[in-house]
């Protein structure tokens, strides 16, 4: 077996284990809670256009600070926080980025480089 033929079966195994751990995080319960969760906010059009007018307010603040602008993005945030589909995603994706982090932890570990980073790269 040719070294480039070594390389091509190495590359495939880790292209198969990639697959099989995409599967398994695809198939928790963490990743279904933040599909579901997800859903329910693109479904629930008052929580969509709650975040599509809080959204337009910041940008509008960033372009101008108005006192009365900020007054409404504060009104806007609390309403966001009192928004049970609102609250049910961020909390469904907070708990996905949390394993999505330990996984990131479990894999730099035994390769002694933090994984889901940068590592420089670039040519300028």
């Amino acid at each position: 077996m040719s070294n480039a033929d070594s390389l091509d079966s190495a590359e495939d195994a880790v292209e198969a284990k990639l697959q099989a751990f995409i599967d398994a995080i695809e198939d928790s319960e963490t990743y279904q809670q933040f599909m579901a969760a997800n859903e329910r906010l693109e479904n629930d059009a008052d929580a969509m256009a709650l975040l599509a007018e809080f959204q337009q307010t910041q940008q509008q603040l960033q372009q101008a600070f108005d006192q009365e602008l900020m007054a409404d993005l504060q009104e806007l945030q609390a309403e966001l926080a009192n928004n049970e589909t609102i609250q049910h995603h961020r909390a469904a994706e907070s708990d996905l980025i949390e394993l999505l982090q330990e996984t990131n932890d479990v894999i730099s570990e035994p390769i002694g480089m933090v994984f889901a980073q940068s590592s420089g790269g670039g040519c300028c």
